[in-house]
């Protein structure tokens, strides 16, 4: 039998093909396979896109030299979304360490009108100060111009009311991590949420929903 066509050449395989299953792609690639993704990731979180350029680049560089420690379990997005988490948090460690707990008193000045202060409806709603009904909320969140609403809003809040809210709502972190993170009791945690949630309403409220035909 003839064995010829053994030594024939094989094709060359493409400039630009997948990394195989539990390795990684070039690290001169990353910007543009990941860049962006993470950046929104960052800004998301920390509000400041200064911040968060920072925070993924020094996760690209933890990445490249940390490389050996990739196993290949997750997917190579979701291994430098893990390493900018902790770029992340190690910033909100710092900004707690840093931030004073007068963050506890934003908004209650604001808040205490807006309740009935005493008789049988005590510490409820003013009506027309009370919550408005948002139509079709669902449909804002495919909106970029909603995001930067949010973000907008976002940036009044205080460091480190801002950084419990995010890990609440927006990474899923249970109470007690959060706690730890940022070494807050759980009490001040639902103080700083309540007044968190109550802060982005008013002001998504303001600047987005109550605009004539720009939640719709």
């Amino acid at each position: 039998m003839s064995t010829d066509h053994a030594n024939e050449p094989r094709p060359p395989l493409p400039a630009e093909h997948p990394p195989a299953a539990g390795q990684l792609s070039d690290p001169e690639q990353w910007v543009e396979l990941h860049g962006d993704y993470l950046f929104k990731y960052a800004l998301m979180r920390l509000r400041d896109p200064a911040r968060a350029e920072d925070a993924v680049q020094e996760t690209f560089l933890a990445a490249l030299k940390g490389g050996r420690s990739f196993a290949g379990r997750s997917a190579e997005k979701s291994w430098l979304v893990g390493i900018l988490k902790n770029k992340i948090y190690d910033h909100y460690r710092k900004n707690s360490r840093e931030t004073s707990f007068t963050d506890l008193e934003f908004y209650a000045d604001e808040e205490s009108d807006r309740f009935v202060p005493d008789g049988l409806c005590q510490d409820g709603w003013i009506h027309e100060l009370g919550p408005l009904d948002w139509s079709s909320p669902g449909a804002s969140l495919d909106s970029e111009l909603f995001w930067q609403t949010f973000r907008d809003c976002s940036s009044h809040l205080p460091k480190t009311v801002a950084a419990v809210f995010s890990l609440r709502e927006v990474d899923g972190m249970e109470s007690k991590e959060i706690c730890a993170l940022l070494n807050i009791s759980e009490s001040n945690l639902w103080v700083m949420l309540h007044r968190a949630r109550m802060a982005l309403r008013r002001c998504l409220e303001t600047n987005w929903f109550a605009k004539p035909g720009v939640a719709e």
